[in-house]
């Protein structure tokens, strides 16, 4: 296959990438910065600047599927000029691809897969959600993923097929939640955030580009949650680091108000609570490499 990816030099679109390469499909990506265009046989670089609309045409020369992974990233402190890029970040990279593509006459693209979150559930301690779950939340990031999946299946309306990934909590080496959760321990200075007892479902880095190729090499179209088989709960995945790093873990909690004072707004991430089920996407057959947090955690660590 041919794949178009935006968002290909964050955490899961270079994983991604990479994968698509091992397994012989063209790439071709788009970049806001012209230096990090580069050409080569199968990985082609193309020029695009969403919040200005432009985009450059022939990178959608011959593609099959199209992967949008763009947004910006949401562990940055929330002031209210942030917040407004995290939102039209996601909406302006979805827009100026529809427009580019409906204006097309021969462009032959059968998929749109693009990425989502599980904030769009509720915070619960005690609900299990699955795809079919109806509330949506309320919270600024309820919204944000509201609007990034309205913004996808807008593709529809050209006829083609639509993929949502509402992926948990990734879990790498290379960045992301894991290796901030992991700083503190390593200091000897972990501790559950809260009560502690508030759900996270995780994903290992190479579990998540693995479900985006299953989707696209089976032409998987649908929602589905992008986490392994078994979330857990803070306390215990900052226990099953300190276990993993052989660092000590007894401190007590640290308070809601202190993070809050630390991180402002965006310490919501921390203390949401999410329990989601992965059941939809195993039905199509895909395996998990890493369901188990120990072995997950083992494997991120040694690298």
């Amino acid at each position: 296959m041919k794949i178009l990816i935006c968002g290909a030099t964050g955490l899961i679109g270079s994983a991604l990438t990479e994968l698509c390469l091992q397994e012989n499909h063209e790439v071709h990506y788009l970049t806001t910065r012209k230096s990090k265009i580069a050409q080569s046989d199968n990985h082609k670089g193309f020029y695009w600047n969403p919040a200005e609309g432009e985009i450059d045409l022939a990178c959608f020369h011959d593609v099959d599927a199209i992967v949008n992974l763009s947004g910006a990233n949401i562990a940055k402190r929330w002031t209210e000029a942030y917040k407004e890029e995290i939102m039209n970040s996601r909406i302006d990279t979805a827009n100026v691809i529809f427009k580019a593509l409906r204006n097309m006459e021969n462009h032959i693209v059968k998929q749109y897969v693009s990425a989502s979150g599980t904030a769009i559930y509720p915070s619960s301690l005690t609900e299990n959600y699955t795809e079919d779950t109806t509330q949506e939340s309320t919270d600024f990031l309820g919204s944000v993923v509201k609007q990034w999946e309205l913004h996808a299946n807008q593709f529809k309306s050209l006829e083609i097929p639509v993929t949502i990934i509402r992926t948990g909590l990734v879990f790498s080496s290379k960045g992301g939640a894991l290796v901030e959760m992991a700083k503190p321990v390593k200091y000897g200075v972990g501790a559950a955030l809260g009560s502690g007892k508030q759900w996270q479902s995780w994903i290992h880095l190479d579990d998540i580009s693995r479900v985006y190729l299953h989707v696209l090499t089976n032409k998987i179209t649908g929602i589905f949650n992008g986490v392994s088989p078994n979330p857990t709960t803070n306390k215990l995945l900052t226990k099953e680091i300190a276990t993993v790093l052989k660092k000590p873990f007894f401190l007590p909690n640290v308070p809601k108000f202190m993070m809050k004072l630390i991180l402002g707004e965006m310490s919501m991430l921390l203390f949401s609570s999410q329990k989601v089920a992965s059941k939809k996407i195993e039905n199509t057959g895909f395996k998990f490499s890493f369901p188990e947090l120990t072995s997950a955690l083992e494997n991120i660590f040694k690298k």
